[in-house]
């Protein structure tokens, strides 16, 4: 038997692998969350990651003014290819370049880095397990 892929897989293993790294990093830990969204049919989890700059006063001007921005990957579990694109956007958004930091510091990030994990796991290309 011979398989193909259009794109290098990226596995749900691949990201538990890379989130477990980031919560590891002593640096990231002021300004990256990681929870779960929601259980999946199959009882894995759906998580969200969110990256911003934690504010001293949570309720000062500066911190009521940052604007959120939601981004999700793998809605279709066969798109590997943006689950890289994930990967890259979180390695940059948690780096220590000055832009990472500007970009935390005015804005709220809120990830689904994997929105159909069921999928991705069972290598489904265009469903969840419930079709």
């Amino acid at each position: 038997m011979c398989y193909f892929s259009h794109c290098f897989p990226y596995t749900y293993s691949d990201l538990q692998e890379d989130l477990t790294k980031i919560e590891k990093d002593g640096n990231c830990q002021n300004y990256f969350y990681r929870g779960t969204l929601t259980r999946t049919l199959a009882g894995n989890k759906c998580e969200y990651l969110s990256i911003t700059s934690k504010d001293k006063d949570p309720s000062s001007a500066k911190a009521k003014a940052k604007k959120g921005i939601f981004i999700s990957a793998r809605v279709h579990p066969g798109e590997s290819n943006s689950s890289w694109m994930m990967k890259g956007l979180i390695d940059y958004l948690v780096s220590k370049t000055p832009e990472a930091r500007a970009l935390r510091d005015n804005f709220v990030f809120k990830i689904v880095p994997i929105l159909n994990p069921d999928g991705v796991i069972n290598g489904n290309y265009r469903c969840s397990l419930a079709g």
